[in-house]
């Protein structure tokens, strides 16, 4: 039984480092969604009245698509892992600052100031709230009028 339960765990840390890569929807969680998508008509218009050959127009579409497809796969081969392997650092640096500075810092000041939140509390209900409450009982008594005059 214990041999079956430590295979389970096994199992199951071994499927978080090697889980399956969706090849097809590459932004499942939409991250990009408005952000990169720039086409040739997003780019490039020609208003009405002022068009160029059609022929132009269309080796213009074609060359500014491929330009951007094949650039961005250059650029993503030379720099993507390199790139991958800073941010993974970095996101596992600020997971440790994180989980082991930051959680344990605010922990322990919420300790620390539950003493000097007790203190407070007891000195402004042991000499502000009779001070408060006896000019609340001297104000009470006052009463405003308001006569308008013509």
């Amino acid at each position: 039984m214990a041999e079956e339960l430590s295979e389970a765990e096994e199992s199951i840390i071994k499927d978080q480092h090697t889980k399956e890569i969706d090849l097809v929807n590459r932004d499942p969680k939409h991250i990009n969604e408005d952000v990169v998508k720039v086409d040739f008509e997003d780019v490039i218009a020609e208003p009405a009245g002022t068009y160029s050959f059609d022929g132009v127009w269309k080796a213009s579409n074609t060359t500014f698509t491929v330009t951007k497809y094949w650039c961005y796969r250059l650029l993503s081969a030379l720099f993507g892992v390199p790139l991958s392997i800073i941010w993974g650092f970095l996101f596992a640096f600020i997971s440790f600052c994180h989980i082991w500075s930051v959680v344990p810092c605010i922990k322990s000041y919420l300790i620390e100031i539950q003493c000097v939140s007790r203190i407070y509390s007891l000195c402004v209900h042991t000499f502000c709230d009779p001070v408060f409450e006896a000019m609340g009982k001297a104000f009470s008594t006052i009463k405003v009028t308001l006569h308008k005059e013509i």
